[in-house]
């Protein structure tokens, strides 16, 4: 039992790269079999499967490793379960081995009773007589993890020569030289294409044209042949998604067959619904790389009116800002709200992974959607995007109002409503007054009484409390919401989109090999063979980006912009600058966010003609809102944070240019509060704080560094409000402070040389007297006391830490060298 408790308490090792061999992991020696040293590892149990690609890839020997013997305990045996009782038992074996078939090799005596292994063993050509293989035991005593002993680890024969590879010179030239199977990079190429319907003989071609290229085969991959290919193309061809009859029969064994591809499953029961969560390999891979301290966002009604079963679609952007699909919900259609269900499904599955994944945002488009679920699970800030509604209405009024005129009209108010409710302007009266006002155009107003009027209370709720997300985030989503339909709405007969397993399989392989190509480098090879459901080009927000500025013309409430295919033609865009603005050309016909409509904006709001995006503007609000308290939401707490620590730093690479100290020295302390806040008109007041009036302590030996501006300036008790309120003024200017510290610190310690103390006292004029005495001497570090007065007359330092609405809207969150950016940077530090 020694031994156990040895291994029971090893670390549990789970390396953060998506696959791993031996030598990412610590290995134990621990005593084994008749007193023989094992060399063994605690992993996570579901990640064997990335522990047996990575040593598969090992670099100096690639190989597969083959399942050659598996055993499993039955979950129906009763037995008093043991520490060293064993679930599951799985011998993996170098395919180049057990057996040698080379000349003079053993092989082992036929098996002609045991059936047919799953996973293939290799071909008897490929046999050489390696003995590398290792033992994966998942415990009963831990269920979770596995126990990986891996004793040969070596890729030789029995005489402990190389075998295959290329530290084997018999293996030179010969297929030994790289491993028995293609990649399973490669295999998704070609399964890719095949289901998309490229020919087989095409397929060859371009790799062989590769291969030449190249100068020879250089791997395993290089060396694909036509057989090979032929084969995965007849696979294809016979896999059929109605496996039965009955739907609900069907989709459980297909989702019995694809267990890989699952990541939450739960069928109708009475209580609750029909729930299926489909992420691939690939999915779990792009979620974890372009997901990590980043955004997701949510597509959550798609084929709400064709499907039987609306897919939930989880985006992650790109390097080029296009939204890809990292996992598929597919829940019938009343049920679109009940996140809780699956969402901790996924994240497990992606923490598993990688546990060092972090969710830096999550946009939802849906004001029903289950927030509190999504910063439970996730831990993240929850911001919104309105282009579900902003499509629905473009596209509504283009059908139902034909009157160019009123149109443009409608469009607008719709935009100055949705834009007054996310100031905080007002509400559902605005819409009220929308509907009286318009009460002519009949059409478009029996669509939106009927079916967006009872959900309007929803959205501006949200609108008014929750972050928006930028017209890029939109234009991304919108994009993907339209190549899905593309892609997966194309079937003839429609009535196939009532089972839940057609449509199961068909987003598991060619639409899941749509996006597969998106990011695939030789796509432009196979251009001929495009179609519409390709993707080719950037999207809306980037083509939008390349317009120059010299083409957008703009006048009154009508913009023009240049064709940049026919210079000699040009869109127009009626309300530029709007959330709802309109422009003739065919893809914002359509109800869409276009190129024009995104560079004609983009200009309006530099040349300030239209105010800034609402998503900007929330961000100034929550970063002014730090001046005030600190935020809970971790989003603009960590901003913040960042700000200050950045500011900091440069002041004290300043400092020490300037003074030639260095620049370890502590030259800022953190705030000594001396009373807990005051809460006023629902804010966080200023602190009483000491030494200065930004909640920083003042060193006042001479031979310490002051860091911030101290007033010295003495008033007589008769001292009128105008004079107060100029030596506010002053201590609200650090700019002078900063230009003449090195003049000023001088004269400051010849002072304090020839004196030994320094008072400066503040009096108050009106109300009964409020005194703030300041004291320094050679050892003692600087004293201040505060006392208000009966009167509740604020101080001048109260007034210095709480900025005007003004400033603090207009706060920006760019570094530079200006004396109003490193206040305002100095005073969320301060926070």
């Amino acid at each position: 039992m020694a031994r156990w408790d040895e291994i029971l308490t090893l670390p549990v090792q789970n390396p953060t790269t998506l696959e791993f061999s031996a030598a990412d992991i610590t290995w134990s020696m621990v005593v084994g079999w008749k007193d023989s040293m094992d060399r063994l590892a605690l992993i996570p149990f579901s990640r064997v499967n990335d522990f047996v690609r990575g040593e598969s890839n090992n670099k100096e020997c690639q190989t597969r490793f083959h399942v050659e013997a598996r055993r499993r305990r039955r979950p129906t045996m009763n037995c008093k379960p043991k520490v060293d009782g064993i679930l599951e038992y799985i011998l993996y074996w170098c395919s180049f081995g057990p057996d040698d078939y080379r000349s003079g090799g053993a092989v082992r005596p036929s098996r002609a009773s045991c059936g047919k292994k799953k996973t293939p063993a290799g071909r008897p050509n490929t046999k050489r007589g390696c003995v590398c293989h290792f033992i994966v035991k998942r415990l009963i005593a831990e269920p979770s993890l596995a126990l990986v002993i891996y004793n040969h680890n070596k890729h030789v024969d029995k005489k402990g020569s190389p075998c295959h590879g290329p530290m084997d010179k018999m293996a030179i030239g010969t297929k030994a030289m790289f491993a028995p199977y293609i990649s399973d990079d490669l295999r998704l190429e070609v399964m890719s294409l095949l289901y998309v319907g490229i020919p087989v003989e095409t397929i060859m071609q371009r790799h062989t044209e590769m291969v030449e290229r190249q100068g020879g085969p250089s791997n395993r991959d290089d060396l694909l042949t036509h057989r090979y290919v032929r084969r995965l193309e007849r696979k294809m061809r016979r896999s059929g998604y109605e496996l039965d009859d009955d739907d609900a029969v069907s989709i459980n064994m297909l989702v019995e067959n694809h267990q890989d591809h699952i990541f939450f499953f739960e069928d109708f029961t009475d209580k609750d619904s029909f729930v299926l969560g489909i992420q691939t390999d690939w999915q779990l891979q792009q979620m974890i790389q372009y997901g990590n301290h980043s955004l997701l966002a949510s597509d959550s009604k798609f084929g709400t009116n064709k499907l039987k079963y609306p897919v939930h679609s989880i985006l992650v952007f790109d390097q080029k800002k296009n939204a890809i699909p990292v996992a598929w919900i597919m829940t019938p259609n009343f049920t679109h709200c009940e996140m809780y269900r699956w969402m901790g499904a996924l994240y497990d599955r992606v923490r598993t992974k990688d546990p060092t994944w972090q969710l830096g945002g999550f946009i939802i488009d849906d004001p029903l959607t289950d927030v509190r679920t999504i910063r439970e699970v996730f831990h993240c800030p929850v911001l919104i995007t309105i282009w579900r509604i902003r499509h629905a209405w473009h596209k509504n009024l283009l059908d139902k109002c034909s009157d160019f005129e009123k149109r443009s009209m409608v469009a607008k108010r719709l935009g100055n409503v949705i834009s007054s409710i996310c100031r905080g302007n007002g509400g559902m009266e605005l819409f009220e007054a929308f509907l009286e006002d318009f009460v002519d155009c009949f059409d478009f107003l029996d669509y939106f009484k009927a079916l967006w009027y009872p959900r309007l209370g929803a959205w501006t709720t949200v609108l008014k409390g929750t972050p928006l997300a930028t017209a890029e985030v939109a234009s991304a989503i919108e994009s993907y919401h339209h190549l899905l339909k593309v892609r997966l709405l194309n079937e003839a007969d429609e009535s196939i989109y009532q089972r839940a397993d057609w449509l199961f399989h068909k987003l598991g392989t060619k639409v899941h090999s749509y996006y597969w190509l998106d990011g695939f480098s030789g796509k432009d090879t196979f251009s001929r063979y495009w179609r519409s459901e390709w993707k080719n080009g950037p999207n809306q927000w980037q083509q939008g980006l390349q317009i120059p500025d010299s083409d957008i013309v703009i006048e009154d409430n009508c913009a023009r912009v240049v064709c940049q295919k026919d210079k000699e033609r040009s869109h127009a865009i009626v309300n530029p600058g709007s959330e709802l603005a309109f422009c003739d050309c065919s893809w914002s016909m359509k109800g869409n966010l276009c190129k024009h409509v995104m560079k004609s904006t983009k200009v309006c709001r530099d040349r300030g003609l239209a105010p800034p995006s609402l998503a900007l503007l929330r961000y100034y609000q929550a970063l002014a809102n730090v001046v005030h308290c600190p935020p809970s939401d971790s989003l603009v707490c960590d901003h913040a944070v960042a700000v200050a620590v950045s500011v900091r730093a440069q002041l004290e690479m300043v400092l020490s240019a300037t003074n030639g100290y260095s620049p370890n020295t502590l030259a800022f302390k953190d705030p000594q509060p001396t009373s807990e806040p005051r809460i006023e008109n629902g804010t966080c007041a200023s602190r009483s704080l000491a030494g200065s009036d930004d909640g920083n302590e003042v060193p006042t030996n001479e031979d310490s560094d002051q860091d911030m501006y101290v007033c010295k300036k003495r008033k007589s008790g008769g001292a009128s409000d105008e004079v107060e309120a100029a030596t506010s003024t002053q201590a609200m200017q650090p700019s002078h402070h900063w230009q003449n510290y090195p003049a000023r610190q001088e004269r400051e310690r010849e002072e304090a040389s020839n004196g030994d103390e320094g008072t400066a006292e503040l009096q108050a004029s009106d109300g009964d007297e409020g005194t703030t005495e300041m004291q320094a001497s050679d050892g003692d570090e600087g004293t201040a006391e505060m006392q208000a007065s009966d009167g509740d007359e604020e101080t001048a330092a109260t007034q210095i830490m709480q900025p005007s609405g003004t400033e603090g809207s207009q706060a920006t969150p760019e570094l530079n060298d200006s004396s109003d950016e490193v206040r305002s940077a100095d005073r969320i530090g301060g926070t």
